[in-house]
């Protein structure tokens, strides 16, 4: 216990200078949206005191108890106005139903944040934020990281939330934030990654490093930790990665590598059906309806 402890304390140190990890969460309510079987939240969280988080917080009409709830993270695509808004409006690479009603229809309540550059916090460029903050010892990754982090804590504050079964799920640059943020932080109980399961190794021996913007880049990562030994942190919690064959952005053969030695961790744990990796023949970059299928169920049965 105190050697992960220490090992997760290590991941979080290479993040830069993070503000700190104690101060407190507050909310604005700006409006509530009603839909046919749920409401939705418009929010500005202050998470890092530096500039206002916008986010939505969805939850059924209908609420019986503390309700389990699931932190969105939200994919980059290159699209950077649309940031929280793929919950509610969902993405040319994503299933239908939106997540927003597929998850607050199964009796969950739903957290999405606008990332560092996204959504209504786009004005300057993805490329500007990074080079300005690693000028002054911040990392775009470690910021973004930290603001889902503080997105846990504002989960805890809401009176609708049981605390004990936070998830997390997202695809792409969502669903590296969902296995980031499950290796960091205990509180989430259930970890979902869409086309996101990335070896470092491999996509390097694949020259395949420019078909990821520089947002996820940790200066000094690789001296202290590989994909699966972040991944590791999340053992024995249950986590499910989904990938298609055919995505160059997450080699097959890092997918693979991952799996070996994930299967290994959570076999030492006496727990090697809460490790689940799906990897869909001549499937791309994108949610198929398999993978839809494999989420819900996912959830379902562990969070």
């Amino acid at each position: 216990m105190a050697e992960r402890t220490a090992e997760r304390q290590k991941l979080y140190s290479l993040l830069g200078d993070l503000p700190p990890r104690e101060r407190g969460v507050t909310a604005e309510t700006i409006k509530e949206t009603e839909y046919e079987s749920y409401l939705v939240e418009t929010l500005v969280l202050d998470l890092n005191g530096l500039e206002p988080v916008p986010a939505y917080f969805v939850k059924p009409k209908k609420i019986t108890g503390k309700l389990p709830a699931v932190l969105y993270n939200h994919a980059h695509g290159g699209e950077y106005e649309i940031g929280k808004e793929e919950l509610l409006a969902g993405r040319k690479f994503l299933q239908r139903p939106v997540y927003a009603a597929e998850l607050a229809g199964r009796g969950y309540a739903v957290l999405c944040i606008d990332a560092w550059a996204f959504g209504e916090r786009r004005g300057r460029t993805e490329s500007e934020i990074f080079k300005g903050m690693l000028w002054s010892g911040q990392v775009l990754w470690g910021m973004m990281v930290y603001d889902s982090l503080k997105a846990v804590d504002y989960l805890t504050l809401r009176p609708e939330v049981d605390g004990g079964r936070i998830g997390t799920v997202g695809i792409s640059m969502g669903g590296i934030m969902a296995w980031w943020l499950a290796a960091l932080d205990e509180r989430i109980r259930v970890c979902v990654d869409l086309c996101a399961l990335i070896d470092f190794q491999t996509l390097i021996e694949s020259r395949g490093l420019d078909r990821h913007g520089v947002y996820s880049y940790v200066p000094g990562l690789l001296k202290h930790f590989s994909t699966a030994s972040i991944n590791g942190l999340i053992a024995p919690r249950p986590h499910l990665s989904l990938a298609g064959q055919a995505d160059l952005q997450t080699p097959a053969a890092g997918v693979a590598k991952i799996d070996r030695e994930m299967r290994i961790v959570y076999q030492n744990y006496q727990r090697p059906e809460a490790w689940q990796v799906r990897s869909y023949s001549h499937s791309g970059h994108y949610e198929t309806a398999a993978m839809r299928r494999e989420v819900l169920a996912f959830f379902g049965q562990w969070l």
